[in-house]
């Protein structure tokens, strides 16, 4: 995270893979040592994927590998201490990982894409707000045709996006070119893809 100064009432909001989540307050990171300090205790087995900054009143969009996800309010987390561990975030179902944590924004849609180059925007009304620490809802169809879900992301209509395969293939789109439609659907090509490789 690019931070220009420790402010007293901004955070750092971070997520494991296994549906974590921790908020601390930015301030305990203004003193760091050269060997680096701890930010969050990690249970075997776990690893962290995201950490944003916030203000504290936001709110938190989780998305998982099998197509699920929960939106809820920062403040359901309480601020702790860096070598805490967290605070069960979402509760996942057999062989699903958490691959994305956003801090939402005022606007814009989530973009979800998965491994075969499909995809889709969804407006934010469609989640609704839910308590920490549930099983979620659909956020997008996982199938035969579309693999795993690679990447979820919140995007405005002004921004572009870059999709990039194991192989190398790379495609540059502009956001609002991609279609915009429900939840629980499979979206729409995105990318072709080509045998084995897969977009990551």
């Amino acid at each position: 995270l690019t931070v220009r100064e420790f402010e007293a009432g901004k955070f750092i909001v971070m997520g494991t893979r296994s549906g974590v989540v921790k908020k601390s307050e930015l301030t305990a990171f203004s003193n760091p040592r050269a060997g680096g300090i701890i930010a969050i205790g990690v249970e075997e087995g776990d690893s962290v994927i995201d950490a944003r900054i916030s203000d504290g009143t936001g709110e938190v969009f989780i998305g998982t590998r099998n197509g699920m996800s929960i939106r809820f309010a920062e403040t359901d987390v309480r601020s702790m201490g860096r070598v805490a561990s967290g605070v069960r975030g979402i509760r996942l179902r057999d062989n699903d990982a958490v691959i994305a944590m956003e801090v939402l924004r005022p606007g814009g849609a989530i973009l979800s894409v998965t491994e075969r180059g499909y995809g889709k925007r969804t407006e934010l009304d469609k989640y609704g707000l839910q308590s920490r620490g549930g099983i979620g809802i659909i956020n997008i169809q996982t199938s035969d045709r579309n693999g795993k879900v690679i990447g979820i992301s919140q995007v405005t209509d002004d921004e572009e996006l870059m999709l990039i395969t194991q192989q190398g293939k790379i495609l540059r789109t502009a956001s609002k070119d991609i279609r915009t439609i429900g939840r629980s659907t499979q979206g729409v090509s995105l990318i072709d893809i080509e045998g084995d490789d897969r977009a990551v």
